[in-house]
């Protein structure tokens, strides 16, 4: 297939929360996005045709190939690649058990891994991997060692690739969010060990208030964003680097 002139931004995870609002912003600086997850969620909903879904389970290796071998028979090109998808839920180490721990590594850290290898066979210089994360990969907290052990393992991937493929003009960066109230965080919330006690709504205000610098917590939209800028030229000296979006809960 003839390459295509406009850029194609692949998202794992683009159908639902963080992911749907960097969905959105790569649509609006004119890419064209090619979302895979397991269900399509919104996306028809929110882009009609404007946006292409194709099945994906990040755990499968395979799946990742498939979903960059159908971006490129659609559009000829994949310039930049967002490891998304994956999920939070708060336990302590006594009640995990080896379903759980699979499970959590597998869609975090092994879909991370399995994103960046498919991408790499598409990407050519100037392309771009962003891989989203967390403040949970920078410092531990309780009754949450699974997750926090999933994001510093996807900090220490971004953080080694870069090494790797920079010399053939690929960047590699990551983002680490603090708590954006999406529909999937709600949920993690509410489960017993969550530190919220059953009350997210109250959670969140509390955190916001005593833990952040500018009061409040950042929303997908403020995600995206910096998933944007790190695929854009205007960041073409940026690699290696895992950015926290946390209004000041992180100073670095």
């Amino acid at each position: 297939m003839t390459r295509m002139t406009k850029k194609t931004a692949v998202i794992t995870g683009g159908n639902r929360g963080i992911g749907l609002s960097i969905t959105e912003a790569f649509v609006n600086a004119g890419y064209t996005v090619v979302v895979g997850s397991r269900t399509k969620g919104s996306l028809t909903d929110k882009f009609g045709d404007g946006v292409v879904f194709v099945p994906t389970d990040v755990r499968i290796e395979a799946s990742h190939r498939d979903l960059v071998r159908r971006a490129i028979e659609l559009t000829g090109r994949v310039d930049v690649f967002v490891n998304n998808a994956g999920y939070s839920e708060w336990r302590p180490v006594e009640e995990i058990d080896d379903t759980f721990l699979d499970d959590i590594l597998a869609t975090n850290l092994k879909g991370a891994f399995w994103g960046c290898k498919a991408a790499l066979k598409a990407l050519t210089h100037g392309g771009s991997i962003v891989n989203v994360s967390s403040i949970a990969g920078k410092r531990g907290s309780m009754n949450n060692a699974a997750y926090v052990a999933t994001k510093f393992g996807m900090n220490g991937l971004t953080q080694s690739l870069a090494k790797e493929v920079g010399a053939r003009g690929i960047r590699v960066n990551g983002v680490c969010p603090v708590l954006v109230p999406t529909d999937g965080l709600l949920d993690a919330l509410k489960g017993k060990f969550s530190p919220a006690s059953g009350d997210p709504s109250s959670f969140f205000s509390k955190f916001a208030a005593e833990q952040s610098a500018l009061k409040r917590l950042p929303t997908g939209e403020e995600v995206a964003a910096l998933c944007v800028f790190l695929a854009s030229d205007a960041a073409s000296a940026i690699t290696g680097q895992n950015i926290n979006v946390d209004c000041g809960v992180f100073p670095q």
